[in-house]
């Protein structure tokens, strides 16, 4: 269990009290908190359970398990040329010997390669989040002691007055900015590592 585990459970009804003042008194307008919205296209409470949901320690365990693949296909790929063996059947395997060594290990597109670029990215995206888990964890635990917090768990007003409105949404869009950022560092993580996606040439 880590901090965010710790805190989520607190900030919740406090997310939601946000999201209930948001839908009876909308916003006030020209408030960042309908950008952040547009931006991650979630309320406070969803968005903060999706990231909790993001667990780190699965990560941790494919890492090794991808590098050992990687070392597996580099010693598969030290094939035995055919020494005395001669005419066009050990010239064809001698063909397909160094293309399925290179196949295996070697060149940009190799599978060894491949393995440890995807165990690169295993512990990158690891790395985020870990640090995604962290920062949203700061983010509840600065708004559950904020000022905004203390206008939103006072007595409701129907409709919402003006200060409970404001608070709303300034507390909305402070948890969902801290979301988007380290979200925005996610999606340039994936972009990077989009040629894994590719077909590795045979």
């Amino acid at each position: 269990m880590d901090r965010l585990d710790q805190v989520l459970d607190s900030a919740i009804p406090l997310l939601k009290r946000a999201e209930d003042v948001i839908g009876a008194a909308g916003a006030p307008p020209g408030h960042p908190v309908w950008g952040q919205l547009r931006l991650v296209r979630l309320m406070p409470a969803d968005a903060a359970h999706a990231v909790a949901a993001l667990r780190p320690e699965a990560l941790a365990e494919a890492e090794p398990e991808l590098r050992a693949d990687a070392r597996a296909c580099a010693e598969a790929a030290v094939l035995p040329p055919p020494g005395e063996w001669e005419g066009e059947a050990a010239e064809a395997y001698d063909d397909l010997r160094r293309r399925t060594a290179a196949h295996l290990s070697g060149g940009d597109d190799s599978l060894d390669e491949r393995f440890e670029a995807t165990a690169d990215l295993a512990a990158a995206l690891h790395d985020w989040m870990t640090r995604t888990r962290e920062h949203l964890a700061a983010a509840l635990a600065d708004a559950l002691i904020s000022a905004e917090a203390l206008t939103l768990t006072a007595a409701a007003s129907h409709p919402p007055l003006p200060a409970e409105t404001a608070a709303a949404a300034d507390l909305t869009a402070y948890v969902l900015r801290t979301i988007a950022a380290d979200y925005a560092e996610a999606e340039e993580l994936l972009a990077g590592s989009q040629r894994l996606a590719e077909p590795i040439p045979l």
